[in-house]
């Protein structure tokens, strides 16, 4: 496995000054500001949760961007050197951490170690010095085995293995700083799930697990009070069956919490209207005290506020990189309402019945009523995270979401610089038959996948549960099963999806919402919403949509490590096991093919038959995705888990083609966000150029 940073990838400044800021009065011009504030001031809470050495990191390279005062061009080192310095740094900033953001694999720099320090020794680091000389606040809850800068850049920065260099439970040699102290395990998390955050009714997404001993834990709720002042969160220790002690610490990330908090009240001030005003409390609270509760009530405001001209979203929120599955890494959005775009969608909500009618199973397996969620296409102003997605279904909370409802959101200036990376280099393991009509429709082929992914994919389907009043499906006559035979799996009181299936649940409803992508995209009563009005378009974005995720599915194979057997991206995950489907699970094996090039031997080909894709590929995608929703909503993990595990398992055929598609491999996009200040009671952006030096200068600009 090469672990080395990427080499000339594509930069793309997301870019709102000249057509979308300019469109905001002056008020939501500072409500977008002050929520920008308050999303960055969560940046070294992303960077603790990365690794335990990022956020020293993070200071070490700003420091020497600081102190050479941008000017790298005096250092005597060959210029490639120094290029390739610049280039780890600009990745470790777009992925806010040493590990790859989609992948979860450490990276390092492809400078020597002697060129790193050799920058750090001109910018006048005394390599000596302890790494707290970085930073004045300190670097809380961090124990690092390693204590001057020189040993923080040939450990942290330059060190790598098969087993530390991937992410997961720390007991098994793996990397986690979601855990703190001596090695976590799944049994650990498992005790934790069921006899402390289920058994007392707390959420878990913004905590971290301290092992103090073999059988004590500490778990640490971010906040900025260091006083448990919740009710509902046991005050003194406690002890579990298995003799293990557990108590709660608050005042994690403290700083940040309260910085994010000031931020939060600064841009109520601006608030569109009162539903705004109201999310905005129980976010303060939320990261304040602690409350996890008081999130789950700011994500029922935000649900209710519809269609607001700036859409933000704050919180610890998605679980996919914590190994158990069920805690979240912060993230913050905040983006502009692209008014055109947002029309498309709308009229794909207001008729999602009559598309999820078309679905694969019977009405027990969906909601009574399709509550219509507020579908927007937003363009990107400030996302702090690891990294920022095509699109997003939010909140995560089950009973939110059943009761009160979710939102979709397309965000446009990612989707579209996904074309920018495509120039920039070509997309590899397309049949040069096939590569005109890729390259003119892959852009908007994606923006409808995404569409139909995030507002009918994780839109769609209805947890079979036990309630606080009964069940929410009829106990006494179950749905019928896979089997024919009525289900006797649910969830029962206290269950969620994220819980029972723990640490696989990401990667399969991923997939779930990829196979209905798959499923719907042949609709083309569905396609005409987008302006696919024509046949002959209709069918060029159908091809490109199944070209699409069978080279999704190929390039997987780089996320899967073969020593270990272990993905290291949900995503990717779940996109190889529906190529898998198209190649070992339809009926026709025409439908999908992948071909070496005769005169290129080390190179491969997908070969699809687009005349098949409505008829056998179609059936084949029905076939997986009634198994998907089936088990999911009827809680069956044993069947469930076992048949989503053979179906993302590299056969020894496919696992021959990893080789060259790693070497093949293109570097991933990486975005610059602009900043923004207020002068002379306007507020001004400020944009960078599309460099790695204009990454480096954006967060230089930001306080964080």
């Amino acid at each position: 496995m090469s672990y080395q940073a990427d080499h000339d990838a594509p930069v793309s400044m997301l870019s709102l000054k000249e057509k979308y800021f300019p469109q905001l009065t002056e008020k939501e011009a500072k409500y977008a500001h002050f929520m920008s504030k308050a999303s960055h001031a969560g940046t070294r809470v992303v960077l603790r949760q990365v690794s335990h050495e990022s956020e020293c990191i993070f200071d070490l390279v700003l420091t020497i961007h600081h102190s050479l005062r941008g000017t790298y061009d005096t250092i005597a080192l060959a210029p490639t050197e120094i290029q390739y310095y610049l280039e780890y740094v600009s990745q470790f900033l777009n992925n806010l951490g040493n590990f790859k953001s989609f992948g979860d694999v450490k990276f390092v720099p492809r400078c020597k170690i002697d060129s790193f320090k050799a920058i750090a020794d001109v910018a006048s680091i005394d390599l000596e010095q302890p790494i707290e000389s970085l930073n004045p606040n300190g670097y809380p809850n961090v124990v690092l085995p390693y204590r001057t800068i020189a040993e923080l850049i040939e450990q942290g920065v330059y060190y790598v293995d098969e087993q530390s260099s991937l992410l997961g439970y720390t007991a098994d040699g793996y990397t986690s700083s979601y855990y703190l102290g001596e090695g976590i395990s799944l049994d650990d998390m498992k005790l934790l799930k069921e006899q402390v955050f289920a058994a007392y009714g707390i959420l878990p997404e913004n905590t971290r697990i301290y092992k103090k001993s073999k059988n004590e834990f500490i778990i640490l709720v971010s906040s900025y009070e260091t006083e448990n002042t919740l009710d509902y969160y046991p005050k003194e220790p406690f002890t579990l069956t298995d003799g293990s002690s557990v108590e709660f610490k608050f005042g994690d990330h403290t700083r940040e919490m309260k910085k994010i908090a000031h931020y939060l009240e600064e841009a109520k001030k601006y608030a569109a209207n009162e539903t705004q005003m109201k999310m905005l409390d129980e976010y303060v609270k939320h990261f304040l005290s602690g409350s996890s509760q008081a999130h789950k009530e700011a994500q029922k405001y935000w649900v209710k506020d519809i269609s607001p001209v700036i859409e933000t979203n704050i919180g610890f929120i998605e679980t996919y990189r914590e190994p158990s599955g069920i805690i979240g890494e912060y993230e913050s959005l905040v983006a502009i309402q692209n008014k055109e775009r947002t029309k498309k969608f709308a009229e794909m909500v207001s008729r999602a019945e009559e598309f999820i009618s078309k679905l694969p199973w019977s009405l027990e397996y969906e909601k009574p009523k399709f509550n219509p969620p507020d579908f927007t296409s937003l363009e990107v102003l400030t996302f702090t995270g690891s990294g920022i997605p095509a699109g997003i279904n939010i909140p995560n909370y089950d009973d939110v979401r059943l009761n009160i409802g979710f939102k979709n959101v397309s965000l446009g200036n990612i989707l579209s610089a996904s074309a920018k990376a495509s120039a920039k280099h070509p997309p590899t393991f397309i049949l040069p038959e096939d590569r005109p009509l890729f390259e003119k429709y892959q852009s908007e082929s994606f923006e409808v996948q995404v569409g139909i992914h995030e507002l009918l994919g994780h839109g769609s389907g209805k947890l079979l549960s036990e309630t606080k009043d009964g069940f929410n499906f009829d106990k006494t006559n179950p749905p019928l099963g896979l089997d024919g035979k009525p289900v006797t799996t649910y969830y029962k009181l206290g269950e969620t999806w994220g819980s029972k299936f723990g640490q696989l649940a990401g990667a399969f409803e991923e997939c779930r919402a990829e196979v209905i992508a798959m499923y719907l995209i042949t609709d083309r009563k569905l396609l005409s919403i987008f302006g696919f009005t024509e046949k002959e378009d209709q069918d060029s974005i159908i091809y490109a949509g199944f070209l699409q995720m069978a080279r999704a599915g190929l390039l997987a194979l780089e996320f899967w490590d073969p020593k270990t057997k272990k993905w290291g991206q949900p995503h990717m995950q779940a996109r190889f096991s529906i190529m898998k489907t198209f190649l070992n699970h339809s009926s026709d094996t025409n439908f999908l093919q992948i071909v070496f090039d005769e005169k290129k031997p080390n190179d491969l080909h997908i070969k699809m038959n687009k005349d098949l894709i409505e008829t056998v590929g179609h059936e084949c995608i029905k076939d997986y995705l009634h198994h998907l929703h089936i088990y999911k909503c009827s809680a069956d993990v044993e069947k469930g888990s076992a048949y989503f595990v053979e179906r993302s398992t590299v056969s020894d055929d496919l696992a021959k083609l990893r080789d060259t598609v790693v070497a093949k491999r293109l570097p991933r996009r990486q975005f610059i966000q602009a900043n923004s200040e207020i002068i002379d009671g306007n507020v001004v952006l400020h944009e960078y150029e599309e460099t790695p030096m204009g990454m480096i200068h954006s967060f230089i600009e930001r306080e964080v």
